[in-house]
């Protein structure tokens, strides 16, 4: 069975339409993030969490957010959406079937 997957998406583009600076703001960003992780999640203290990704969509750098990430840690989740939201990113979200585990 596959689970659906809600993810929200900030974009490193200011609702101006502006580049968002530093160029490792969502490196950064997923980096603060990175100890919010599902229990039993194995990785150290170098890896992100799965929760938080910093990626690259249409050549624009962005953090897609896992919504789990609000059941988690509320104030996690808090701190990504005021973060967007004080530095006018854009934002958008998507659902995703998230693949079966292997058993």
């Amino acid at each position: 069975m596959t689970a659906i997957v809600q993810q929200f998406i900030i974009h490193g583009i200011t609702l101006t339409g502006q580049s968002f600076r530093p160029s490792d703001w969502a490196e950064r960003l997923a980096g603060v993030l990175s100890q919010f992780r599902p229990a039993g999640c194995a990785g150290g203290h170098l890896t992100y969490s799965p929760y938080a990704l910093p990626t690259l969509i249409d050549g624009v750098r962005c953090v897609v957010v896992d919504l789990r990430l609000r059941e988690l840690e509320p104030l996690a989740w808090k701190f990504a959406c005021e973060f967007a939201q004080d530095n006018q990113l854009q934002t958008s979200e998507k659902q995703i079937q998230e693949p079966p585990s292997a058993q």
